[in-house]
């Protein structure tokens, strides 16, 4: 399970300055035993011509969280987790608003990690749902 009980959300948030997260204003929200969820603003940063949410960066969101709760998971083992695989499934589209996406665990295994991303609207519609395989690695 993650180690929620010492995370500082304040720290994390600063581990993605001046990357991809901070471009898109991602921000950790809440991180839990079982859980961590990262919203994101819906802004012309992320839509694609339409004015709806380009599915990149929900992908993107989705990486984000999942990367983040692995490592969580892997450094309490002294490894570091490294993205193989995102399959993900766009449901409904979003125009606006705040959107956030969850993910928990499916296998935590000496090697590899299996998470689940929900991706929901503010008001809690489910939005894309996103399936993220990472290798646990040693630090180098």
């Amino acid at each position: 399970m993650i180690p929620y009980k010492a995370i500082n959300i304040s720290q994390l948030n600063e581990f993605g300055k001046n990357t991809l997260a901070e471009h898109l204003q991602m921000e950790v929200t809440e991180v839990a035993q079982n859980h961590v969820t990262m919203r994101m603003p819906v802004t012309t940063q992320v839509q694609q011509p339409l004015g709806m949410l380009h599915g990149g960066a929900v992908a993107a969101l989705a990486e984000n969280v999942a990367s983040l709760a692995g490592n969580l998971v892997a450094n309490e083992q002294g490894k570091v987790c490294l993205g193989l695989s995102l399959n993900t499934n766009h449901l409904k589209s979003v125009r606006d608003g705040m959107v956030y996406a969850t993910a928990r665990p499916i296998h935590l295994g000496r090697s590899t990690q299996v998470w689940e991303i929900e991706t929901k609207t503010e008001e809690g519609v489910l939005i894309n749902v996103c399936r993220m395989t990472l290798a646990v690695v040693d630090k180098k």
